[in-house]
This record gives C-alpha cells, structure tokens and sequence, in this order.
C-alpha cells in the first residue's frame, strides 16, 4: 500500500476512551506528512537529476563512441593516404630513372655519333690533303716536263721580265701551297 504525504496529513483515527490526545496526533501527522513530502521532492529531485546524470553519460557515450570512429577513420585514411604517397613516390621515382636512363643512353649515343663524325672529319681532311699535294705534285711535275720539252724561246726583254715575274709567283705561290700544307700536317 502507498502512502502519499497528503494521506498521513488527513489520516484520521477511531476515538477510544484514554486514547492519545487528538491535536498532539494531528500536529505528529502533520510534522510527518511534511517530512515525507520533504523526503519525496527529495527523490524526485535526486531522481530527475540521476536521469540528467544518465542523459549526460549517454551522450558522453554517444560522442565517446563518435570520437573513437572518427579516430579510426582518421587512422584508416591517414594510412591509405601514406600508402598512395608511397605509391605515388615509388612510380616517380622509377619513371625519373626510366628517363635518366634514356637520357644517357641518348647522350652516349650523341657522344659516339659526334666522336664518329670528328673521325670521319679528320679522314676526309687527310685525303683532302693529300689530294691537294698528289695535285700539286702533278702540276709541278706537268711544269717541269713542260719546261724540258719546249724550253723557253728567246724572248723580247720586256717579255722576258713579264715571264720571269709570273714564274717568281710561281715559285713564291709553289713555296707558299707547300708551306701551308706542311703547317697542317
């Protein structure tokens, strides 16, 4: 059976003779009602603020829980982005030294070309020169069998001199061809 406060207050007893004096009773039910009533805003009031109290930790729950997804999510994403920078690094990395190793292959290529091409340079220069000297050569020698075969008739004086310079410059160019060609040998 449950008893409110107001219960106790309007209790009212059966008279018997010698029984308690009735106003002393009323005031001890009165004193006892009010004290329950204390008693029971009390637990309401512990009550409400257990129920707040649980509010509160669920919630707390609630973001503990949130926390602790948003750390694993975190976590998670943080190891997938190092592990696609790594990724990512390793494919730049090997593409980098695909094109160092092209870019030397090409430069030995160049290298090669280039010291071909300075060989076959120095090749043709020679026979250049010695072309040049078998054709000097040639003309020098057409010159002096010239010269035996039809030698030089008696010339007027003003001839002689003209003849004798353009022979000099003969001589002087001849010297000249043999000299040049011996400074680049």
């Amino acid at each position: 059976m449950k008893i409110a406060p107001i219960d106790i207050a309007h209790k009212t007893f059966g008279r018997k003779i010698g029984g308690f004096d009735p106003e002393e009773v009323m005031d001890f039910l009165r004193a006892v009602s009010d004290e329950f009533e204390g008693v029971i805003r009390e637990r309401n009031a512990l009550k409400e603020a257990l129920r707040e109290k649980e509010l509160a930790i669920t919630e707390y729950k609630e973001r503990d829980e949130l926390l602790k997804s948003t750390i694993t999510t975190a976590t998670k994403m943080a190891d997938k982005i190092q592990k696609d920078a790594e990724r990512e690094a390793k494919l730049i990395l090997q593409d980098a030294d695909q094109k160092a190793d092209m870019i030397q292959r090409d430069a030995r290529d160049s290298l090669k070309k280039i010291y071909q091409d300075i060989t076959d340079l120095k090749r043709l220069r020679l026979q250049f020169e010695n072309n040049m000297k078998a054709l000097i050569q040639s003309h020098l020698t057409m010159l002096d069998q010239g010269q035996k075969v039809l030698p030089n008739p008696p010339i007027e004086p003003k001839l002689n001199v003209e003849i004798e310079e353009r022979v000099s410059r003969h001589d002087d160019l001849e010297s000249r061809i043999n000299e040049s060609i011996s400074n680049q040998v």
